[in-house]
């Protein structure tokens, strides 16, 4: 009865995030899926696949960097609508990437830098725009949670918001591969691409900063604001400079870096080689595919929820934000080093214990992730929640980075040897032990509460 008073509006906004993540991740999901028919179109190897995959993560982790002081200066209605333009053009060239490719390699064997295929050498060249615009992305969505939502309210914000990298993961394998077959690879991405451009009419239409908002009651404006008292008004932080050296000098912001680091790497590594796992490992077709990892993704949808809801049942009974969101953490944490390291024990048994069994941790993770996102808005002031973001959302995509050029490495090898399954069991282990590690450095980075005020880290 109380919000129908306060209104409903920020909810509206949240759905708008919810939405741009979902075309976010189709977009980034399309060529995981293609991966078994592009491999044997182009003859591709792990580590031709590695290389493509990790150049997008490379390119995802240096933009992202700019891209948070990017939405911090334009404003978050400006910065993703921009963002999600080079995204979405990007998501349409990986059909030309063959042409591209051609051209690419022409260029670079005339200067001496020859070696890489025109496929893969046109695929990474549509990897590194993609990669530009979607870095763009979690900065600007969580920057437009701190606007909208008071402190309690955004881990579960951004649990909603962030649950629609599920969707985007759901709807990818229930779509790609029914395009692929009835119109050929290159319409998946074309397709798929275009859909952001409906979405940013959306955006244009209906965002605007708190303050600005026609569409918002005043009373729901005073509730949003209630615990911001200490950070002043949206316009007037423009005025302000957030300097990264200042924010390098807190444990705060290393904290969730670190934390970014060793755990989206487990992320991108269901995202990108899961398809290709079921292929190998149970010689799943694309279209035979469709079903476990729609099951797979829906379960993470729920865990993302669940893990934006978990801090507010600690919150409610006392703890501090920052410290409901840390305990909650500590139980998500606990979830891959129980499940992980049961994966390839029973493999054996029927594809769908593997299926469930990683379910389970890519739903911790979605949790997880829902709840180290806000621990930035938790400490730093609105005005650099963007900023923040993006220096750990690029030490994130450099562990991602990471993991796919060695994953590619240590599968090549182990299949080399004539043991495939042991590079698996090897992968899963270390995805499995990456939470708990993270959460212990976090705690021993910052153990209490310690907000940093807007002054310390920006010159007028």
């Amino acid at each position: 009865m109380e919000n129908n008073r306060i209104g409903n509006y920020r909810w509206v906004i949240c759905a708008l995030l919810f939405f741009g993540t979902t075309i976010n991740y189709l977009d980034r999901q399309v060529l995981s899926l293609l991966h078994p028919i592009l491999e044997e179109k182009f003859n591709w190897s792990n580590s031709d696949y590695g290389t493509i995959t990790a150049i997008f993560q490379l390119s995802y982790a240096f933009f992202m960097l700019l891209a948070g002081r990017f939405v911090d200066k334009l404003g978050t209605k400006k910065g993703y609508a921009i963002a999600l333009i080079i995204w979405s053009v990007g998501a349409i060239i990986h059909a030309f990437a063959i042409p591209m490719g051609e051209v690419a390699v022409q260029i670079l064997g005339f200067i001496g830098l020859g070696g890489l295929s025109i496929s893969v050498t046109g695929f990474i060249i549509a990897r590194l725009v993609l990669g530009m615009g979607e870095s763009a992305n979690f900065p600007a969505a969580i920057k437009a949670t701190a606007e909208y939502f008071p402190k309690k309210e955004r881990a579960l914000a951004t649990g909603i918001f962030n649950s629609g990298s599920n969707i985007g993961a759901i709807l990818a394998p229930l779509t790609v591969p029914l395009l692929a077959h009835y119109y050929g690879w290159q319409s998946a991405f074309i397709i798929i691409g275009s859909l952001g451009f409906f979405w940013l009419i959306l955006w244009l239409i209906f965002y605007d900063t708190p303050e600005k908002q026609k569409r918002l009651s005043s009373e729901e404006l005073k509730y949003i604001l209630a615990d911001s008292a200490s950070d002043l008004p949206i316009e007037e932080t423009k005025k302000y400079k957030i300097s990264w050296l200042k924010l390098l000098t807190f444990n705060q912001t290393w904290s969730y870096s670190l934390a970014k680091f060793l755990t989206d790497g487990v992320w991108w590594f269901f995202l990108f080689w899961l398809p290709s796992y079921l292929h190998k490992q149970f010689n799943l077709s694309s279209a035979e595919m469709m079903l476990p990892l729609s099951v797979l993704y829906t379960m993470t949808m729920v865990g993302s929820i669940c893990g934006g809801w978990l801090p507010i049942h600690f919150i409610n009974k006392g703890l501090s934000p920052y410290e409901g969101r840390m305990r909650a953490m500590f139980y998500i944490s606990l979830i891959p080093l129980i499940v992980l390291f049961l994966v390839q024990p029973l493999s054996g048994i029927s594809y769908w214990f593997p299926v469930i069994l990683i379910g389970l941790a890519a739903s911790a993770h979605q949790a997880w992730s829902a709840n180290v996102y806000t621990t930035v808005s938790d400490m730093f002031p609105k005005a650099a929640t963007a900023s923040v973001t993006g220096i750990g959302g690029m030490a994130g995509a450099m562990g991602g980075a990471l993991v796919s050029f060695f994953v590619g490495k240590i599968f090549d090898y182990y299949k080399l040897i004539g043991d495939a399954n042991f590079g698996y069991t090897l992968v899963f282990s270390a995805c499995a032990v990456a939470y708990i590690i993270a959460w212990t450095i976090m705690k021993l980075l910052v153990p209490k509460t310690k907000i940093i005020r807007l002054e310390e880290i920006t010159s007028p």
